[in-house]
């Protein structure tokens, strides 16, 4: 293992395997809170900025289910997704399917963070440049919380700005077939010239596995091919990450 101590920027030259899970049981209610912590009346109450992402989500949502109740799901959605995650996905079958939700609301949360997403890109905003993996943590460094396993890419243009983000896997501590075309579809679309990925320890270590380094080097490989960079590839637990390509791939 190699702790990055320096930055090493990032520089342009001109498979499969992966992904863990905790379970933890939510049974807060929102009849049971007093009248003031009630998502929709502390939204009227305070405004918007005085919510939790997950009671955001609980006031977009509206109600749960019938196995379970809507703020419950709402801070499940943020725990076991990552906050991040669930602002760029754009799958509503993946994000259904991951966390077990109805696909209606799963349409609802893409379809909310789309309509943000596009007023955003609509004003002229300062682009984020990743230039070394120190960067590439800070963006990534919410997964570390995560309780779920998670593959990431980053994708950037020759500027190293960032132009798309893409969740790519999610899984179990049991191996997940990971394939390039997954993790260099993006990149196409948004004609990224090269990529950043980065996955989590549910577990707390900072060891990459032998199926880190394998998916490292497919990708390595199916990058060349492609003509798409794979700048690195960070394993990322709690506070703190390492780097795949740091170490000899």
């Amino acid at each position: 293992m190699h702790m990055l101590t320096q930055p090493r920027p990032y520089t342009l030259s001109d498979s499969d395997k992966i992904l863990g899970e905790g379970e933890t049981r939510y049974v807060l209610r929102v009849r049971d809170l007093p009248l003031e912590d009630k998502p929709r009346e502390k939204m009227l109450a305070a405004g918007p900025g005085s919510l939790t992402h997950a009671e955001l989500i609980a006031v977009l949502l509206g109600v749960g289910t019938r196995k379970e109740e809507v703020l419950s799901m709402a801070q499940r959605i943020i725990r076991e997704y990552g906050e991040r995650a669930v602002i760029t996905e754009k799958s509503p079958e993946r994000l259904s399917e991951a966390l077990d939700i109805p696909l209606s609301k799963a349409c609802q949360i893409v379809a909310s963070f789309e309509l943000g997403r596009r007023a955003y890109q609509s004003k002229a905003g300062r682009p984020l440049v990743v230039r070394t993996a120190e960067q590439a943590f800070q963006y990534f460094k919410s997964m570390g919380t995560l309780q779920k396993e998670q593959l990431r890419g980053l994708y950037v243009n020759s500027r190293f700005q960032v132009i798309h983000e893409e969740t790519i896997s999610i899984g179990s501590l049991t191996a997940n077939i990971v394939h390039p075309r997954e993790v260099f579809q993006p990149a196409l679309e948004y004609g990224a010239v090269a990529i950043i990925v980065a996955h989590n320890h549910p577990s707390g270590s900072l060891e990459p596995t032998s199926d880190d380094y394998a998916v490292t080097r497919q990708l390595v490989k199916a990058g060349q091919v492609l003509g798409i960079e794979l700048l690195d590839h960070l394993v990322i637990a709690g506070e703190t990450f390492t780097s795949c390509m740091e170490e000899k791939t």
